[in-house]
């Protein structure tokens, strides 16, 4: 069973829920899978967060699912097994062999606390044992108060706890030797230190009595200490995600939440392991809106490829529906300018045909020329073997799809009579095919001929040269005008009465 969205989700907390619900609004085809499993499972109530102090976290959670689902998010209950790169989607395949297809996926599976090795501790985990001063301190406020120290970490933990209430006593044997600086601080907030392991934790009369190797007991209120964070990723080892140098190797995460994959996104404590609820929900909103980002961007470019596809088509179909499109005979304003210079070599981008490159050949020129229409490009190879001259023609999408440097570029009445034609892109990337010293020969219709009365509204402006230049936007720096008027030139109207064409000129030399 194979399943498709734009995003899936993997873990279903308060981070991939706000970013369930950010995708979810964009109207994006979501899935959460979650295991039900999440790190806060254990606690009654959640603190520190704004509008939902004591509430349940399990309630938070109900209530972000039925959110999430009012925006047509949907839920299913396992877990990841396998997320593998499918090209322009990612492959994941739930331990049930259900396979999902996505376009991107976040990631929010948290981690696990793996608690020190000490009996007891994990049956009263959420309860009388607890790791956040901030999360669960108000509450214990007052009372006997313990920190077992796993790590230099508990030390700051130490510090925090000291600020609930004057009875804290400090577990260190994991840390020890303390240093005679931390010592002095803790001696100096009246934290008493006990060296000795702990032994075993047990609840007694609503109290967590810890015995020590010395058969100590200490009596406590509650007892804070930081587990291992355990981050279980190995669902995603094929996209060899970058890593966090931080406690745990967390995921390597930017602003938006983006990982080193381009379709994945990771949020809440699988990227920061101390992130607390609405740490988790603030970057889980922020991976959402990442990955839908990602995807509008991506809506963007198929539909430009799907836009030139359908132009090169158009372009194609009208060579071919033709014997000859074009007369085969050189552009006199192209030959008026270019007879003046140095041959060299020469790109002539959107040849069609080839009477242009076919000229500068003769001329003694390297000349290339390219064009989208296959047709034309056929059709301008056999017109040069015809005349005897060595010219090359390539089947691309203007300048850029051709490598080198040229000492001349030039680009003919390069119009088309689609509003969305990147004519300035592809000028631009013309002038980027320019070697240094070289020209830009742009020749243009700067007005429609004088037998075209009526012209649909809809046709792109003709610029005159000055216009174009400006819009290039050249830097003028590199660049050297040499040629920027209008040049009248003598044609026959389709009735065969004489008649003249404005074509603009504009040649520019790279310095």
């Amino acid at each position: 069973m194979t399943n498709e969205w734009d995003a899936v989700i993997i873990g279903g907390g308060t981070a991939g829920l706000s970013a369930a619900q950010m995708l979810g609004r964009s109207r994006r085809r979501t899935l959460v899978i979650d295991a039900g499993l999440p790190r806060n499972r254990f606690a009654a109530h959640m603190h520190g967060v704004l509008g939902h102090d004591g509430v349940d976290p399990a309630q938070l959670l109900e209530s972000g699912r039925a959110e999430a689902r009012a925006y047509g998010v949907q839920f299913a209950t396992g877990t990841v097994a396998r997320v593998v790169d499918d090209g322009a989607r990612l492959r994941i395949s739930r331990h049930d062999g259900t396979v999902d297809l996505a376009r991107a996926i976040v990631i929010a599976t948290g981690i696990r606390d793996e608690l020190p090795e000490v009996p007891g501790l994990q049956g009263e985990w959420g309860r009388t044992v607890l790791h956040c001063p901030y999360c669960h301190g108000w509450e214990v406020a007052g009372g006997r108060l313990g920190v077992l120290a796993t790590s230099p970490m508990s030390l700051h933990q130490l510090e925090l706890v000291r600020q609930l209430s004057d009875d804290v006593t400090a577990f260190t044997a994991d840390v020890e030797p303390l240093t005679d600086e931390v010592s002095a601080r803790l001696t100096a907030r009246g934290i008493r230190v006990v060296r000795d392991a702990v032994r075993d934790a047990s609840r007694r009369d609503d109290r967590l009595v810890i015995t020590t190797d010395a058969d100590e007991e200490h009596a406590l209120d509650a007892l804070f200490t930081g587990g291992a964070a355990a981050i279980d990723l190995d669902f995603a080892a094929d996209l060899a995600l970058a890593r966090a140098d931080q406690p745990g190797a967390p995921l390597d995460v930017d602003l938006r939440g983006g990982t080193s994959h381009p379709r994945v996104f990771a949020a809440g404590n699988a990227t920061a392991p101390f992130a607390n609820v609405p740490v988790s929900m603030g970057a889980g909103s922020m991976a959402g809106a990442g990955a839908n980002a990602m995807l509008a961007s991506e809506d963007v470019d198929r539909a430009v490829a799907e836009r030139t596809a359908q132009r090169n088509a158009g372009w194609e179909e009208r060579y071919a529906a033709e014997h000859r499109f074009w007369s085969g005979r050189v552009n006199a304003s192209m030959a008026a300018v270019v007879a003046d210079l140095e041959p060299g070599t020469a790109l002539d981008v959107g040849s069609g045909e080839g009477g242009d490159v076919v000229w500068l050949a003769e001329q003694g020129w390297q000349a290339t020329g390219v064009d989208i229409s296959p047709t034309a490009v056929r059709r301008a190879s056999e017109l040069a073997a015809a005349r005897g001259v060595d010219a090359r023609f390539l089947v691309g999408d203007g300048a850029a799809s051709v490598a080198g440097e040229y000492d001349l570029v030039l680009a003919s009445f390069l119009h088309s009579w689609e509003t969305d034609f990147p004519r300035v892109r592809m000028l631009r990337d013309a002038a980027a095919r320019v070697a240094p010293g070289g020209r830009l020969l742009i020749v243009s219709h700067a007005a429609p001929p004088p037998w075209a009365r009526e012209l649909p509204e809809h046709l792109p402006a003709m610029r005159t040269p000055s216009e174009e230049l400006a819009l290039l936007g050249l830097d003028p720096e590199a660049w050297r005008p040499e040629i920027v008027e209008v040049r009248p030139r003598e044609a026959t109207a389709p009735d065969g009465t004489p008649a003249h064409l404005n074509d603009g000129v504009l040649l520019m030399r790279r310095v």
